[in-house]
């Protein structure tokens, strides 16, 4: 019997660590191959290991809610086949230069090195069992050390990670803050959003209590709807939110899709929904007016090259998630319908990677998949705009003709824009949700895909 190592595979490029959740298999179970042996979660998704390989597993080398690094032994499996056990070159890619562990440091390459053991020295002295944001992986202890960020200073930052965790994001974020802090005023809101303020549960311990009878039902929130409530409060107060609203007509897009949505799946394997069409109408009003596409540091707006689409997305829990398409503006309505169908099967089966859903520059919500008119989204951090597709209904409407005016049955739909009015005015967030009408408004019923 041979003895294979089933290490903790990477999960993306910007994602170091993950928390073991649930083993689904114990000691002295049988294995199949892809039979998911251990549930794991990062910051922003949960998901399964599978096993590589047929056999039992033999023994566990870490527990529930431990923290287990990228590349680390996490089970034994026994199996009859001759397996040299995985190499974590085989099965992660080779980390950035960035996640550098501190003690990998050569004292004669690095000035100030005294400096930097002492700081990651005061870090890492705590023990693994610390709990919440006083856990630093070694990863963020490296970082805090580079950028002589003390103990002190680190326990302050607010954390986004599970259990309140610092994430190398968090980290990253809070050293970009704090660079261009320095020569720029900072409102209170931006401090709030770094640095750590009262968690969500003393949050709500502080509100008005809720008186409860007999009969009601209490329901404690799950991990995911304990970072969505966090992310929206924090998102509200960061950004003063200002809606716009268009109504369009979206009656040649609605015959040109039933027109050709069997000979669209027929020709590319895929169903043609309206969300691709969505995405590539915004993608393309965001070429046309790019300083929608930005996020805020500070006194800084940082304009986005890349145009990377987030899709608001149900899941059967009754949570949401928020997959991207990167790129969007440059992928074709096929390719965006590939992807879209692929992101949101994914996303409903919990297999989205950690890099699935990062990196958003815009984000869109097909609200009316549930048949509502149009709603207020709330912006997703660190985005400065949301837009929400309603319901498409029949309605009479006037229609404007050579010969005068009539009365027609139309297929109409009202557009809602969220902006953050720090950096996006009425005028550029105006003019920005009336071009994605007009792109729906004219489409060109003739299109052949």
């Amino acid at each position: 019997m041979a003895e294979y190592e089933l290490l903790l595979p990477k999960m993306g490029e910007s994602v170091a660590e993950a928390t073991i959740i649930k083993w689904n298999r114990q000691p002295g179970d049988a294995v199949k191959e892809d039979d998911e042996i251990v549930q794991i979660a990062t910051d922003k998704v949960d998901s399964d290991v599978p096993s590589p390989v047929k056999g039992i597993l033999k023994r566990q080398l870490c527990k529930e809610n431990d923290v287990v690094r990228v590349g680390e032994v996490i089970a034994i499996i026994e199996t009859a086949q001759v397996i040299s056990s995985s190499d974590p070159s085989d099965s992660i890619e080779e980390a950035p230069d960035e996640e550098v562990y501190a003690d990998e440091f050569v004292a004669d390459e690095i000035p100030g090195i005294d400096y930097l053991n002492t700081v990651a020295k005061d870090i890492g002295d705590q023990t693994d069992d610390s709990a919440g944001s006083e856990f630093y992986s070694p990863l963020i202890r490296s970082i805090a050390a580079e950028e002589r960020i003390s103990l002190e200073e680190l326990n302050k930052i607010k954390g986004t990670g599970l259990q309140d965790r610092v994430t190398k994001q968090d980290l990253l974020d809070y050293i970009s803050f704090r660079n261009g802090a320095s020569n720029s005023v900072v409102s209170a809101s931006e401090k709030h959003a770094l640095v750590e303020e009262p968690k969500l549960e003393q949050k709500i311990s502080q509100s008005k209590p809720v008186s409860l009878s007999g009969g009601d039902e209490i329901i404690e929130m799950d991990r995911m709807r304990r970072l969505i409530a966090e992310h929206m409060v924090m998102s509200k107060q960061i950004s003063p939110h200002v809606n716009s609203f268009v109504e369009v007509d979206v009656t040649n897009l609605v015959h040109w899709r039933d027109k050709i949505k069997a000979s669209f799946q027929s020709t590319h394997g895929e169903k043609v929904t309206f969300t691709p069409i969505f995405v590539q109408v915004v993608a393309k009003a965001i070429v046309d007016f790019p300083m929608i596409n930005v996020s805020v540091n500070g006194t800084q707006i940082i304009k986005k090259k890349n145009i990377n689409i987030g899709m608001a997305t149900a899941l059967p829990s009754g949570n949401l998630i928020v997959p991207v398409i990167k790129n969007a503006d440059q992928l074709s309505l096929p390719g965006l319908a590939k992807s879209v169908n692929d992101l949101a099967n994914r996303a409903r089966a919990n297999k989205l990677r950690p890099d699935d859903v990062q990196d958003g520059t815009f984000t869109i919500t097909n609200i009316g998949s549930f048949g509502n008119t149009m709603g207020t989204p709330i912006i997703n951090q660190p985005q400065v705009a949301v837009i929400a597709f309603g319901v498409i209904k029949k309605k009479p409407a006037v229609i404007e003709t050579n010969f005068g005016d009539m009365i027609g049955i139309r297929h109409i739909m009202i557009l809602s824009l969220a902006y953050d009015h720090r950096v996006v005015d009425g005028a550029l967030g105006g003019m920005f949700v009336k071009r994605v009408a007009d792109y729906l408004e004219n489409w060109d019923s003739e299109l052949k895909v």
